[in-house]
């Protein structure tokens, strides 16, 4: 970028939210560099549309004329704005990529990936975490299948805690006292910018003791030296989709020893018109081969854990309308995906996917993708679904529950 090219980072979230008659723009940053509930004035932030590394101060000086009415706006009140947005850290500056290098080298030397929700989404003490987990759990009255057979799987929400804990009471009391000495943990990258799938080797904090990972199962996944691998593991500093479901592993375990393999999912919609299952296997094909492996050792009774959410829709998530318009449509799509899921149908799901084109923003689509993959023959049973709104932003997320027995 040029010192006359501005750009905003694209690693950022804006988030529309009404605020009365105003809409102000919500900014969520997962480096935390930018602080939590800065909003900006939609003013502001249409300025920063052009803020793309492809417009001038003179292109800045112009849209800010046009703004006044045709008053003259001099370069000075433009790098004063600019300025204002570096220190805020929302630009791509010499300032930002040193304390984003800062970041990245303490997690990189740390043997621990630290909880990054705790406190925030979830009491970071033992004792009162130990009770939430159980008043979500005390939700669910489904019969615990570990009491009743072998289980391959299961599919929980990664959405809030608060928000989604029907979905997680009926998952996990669902999958009962954790009885596996290893868990396959897919999750959704949410920050992923290269590969597929991005492992890490670091052990798990939480607050009810560390979970360990799997570092040999991890190695021999990084030793098949796909290009779909990310080339690190950063992705995982912020990540909540396993977070979430480390809780309750954590929690069920009783303080029975497991380990995890932990794999993030990176989007495959970046080039719709590649994103097809053949495709997909080409480019993933000795990655999830030696996961089948790992998943069938006899050795080390494995399970796969997947941390999934369903549509996202309304302007919160680019879209023009907002999600009650959408509701119905998004809704078909999510049904004939999980459909297809729990008959492990992959050409169905993939047909259902082409169709629709993303155009409800599936995150879990990836996860879901692998699993069809690498799942051995399987029963799976819907034990939740629910959409759920958020006014503000006049959007929502929908997510599951589902279990998997051999069948």
């Amino acid at each position: 970028m040029k010192p006359e090219m501005p750009k905003v980072r694209n690693d950022l979230e804006f988030i529309p939210i009404q605020q009365g008659n105003q809409t102000v723009v919500m900014v969520r940053d997962h480096l935390g560099l930018v602080s939590e509930g800065t909003a900006l004035p939609s003013d502001l932030f249409e300025l920063m549309t052009l803020l793309d590394g492809s417009h001038s101060f003179r292109d800045l000086q112009m849209f800010m004329m046009r703004k006044k009415g045709g008053l003259l706006v001099g370069q000075e009140e433009i790098q004063s704005i600019l300025s204002h947005l570096d220190e805020y850290y929302l630009l791509e500056s010499e300032r930002f990529q040193e304390a984003r290098r800062k970041i990245v080298s303490e997690f990189t030397a740390s043997p621990i990936r630290p909880c990054s929700h705790c406190g925030q989404s979830y009491p970071a003490k033992r004792q009162e975490l130990e009770q939430k987990l159980d008043e979500i759990l005390s939700l669910s009255n489904v019969n615990t299948q570990s009491a009743l057979g072998a289980i391959n799987a299961v599919l929980a929400p990664h959405i809030d805690l608060s928000v989604g804990q029907k979905g997680y009471a009926r998952a996990y009391k669902w999958l009962g006292p954790l009885e596996a000495s290893r868990v396959i943990l897919l999750g959704v990258g949410h920050q992923m910018r290269e590969g597929i799938f991005c492992l890490t080797s670091k052990d798990f904090q939480t607050p009810l003791g560390l979970v360990r990972t799997d570092k040999e199962a991890v190695e021999k996944l990084l030793g098949v030296g796909s290009q779909a691998i990310a080339p690190n593991d950063f992705p995982h500093r912020s990540e909540h989709s396993l977070e979430f479901q480390l809780l309750f592993l954590k929690h069920l375990s009783k303080n029975r020893d497991f380990s995890v393999v932990p794999i993030l999912c990176g989007s495959l919609w970046s080039e719709p018109s590649s994103c097809n299952r053949d495709i997909f296997i080409k480019r993933t094909g000795s990655f999830l081969k030696q996961l089948r492996n790992i998943l069938e050792d006899k050795q080390t009774p494995t399970i796969v854990v997947a941390g999934v959410d369903m549509s996202h829709i309304g302007p919160k998530f680019g879209h023009d309308a907002p999600a009650a318009y959408l509701k119905t449509q998004a809704q078909e799509h999510d049904r004939a995906l999980l459909e297809a899921v729990l008959e492990l149908d992959a050409k169905v799901f993939w047909q259902e996917a082409t169709r629709v084109q993303d155009k409800y923003n599936v995150c879990g689509f990836t996860v879901l993708a692998c699993l069809l993959e690498i799942l051995p023959p399987s029963k799976g049973t819907l034990l939740h679904y629910e959409m759920w709104f958020e006014a503000p932003t006049q959007s929502a997320v929908s997510f599951c529950a589902v279990g998997f027995t051999p069948s």
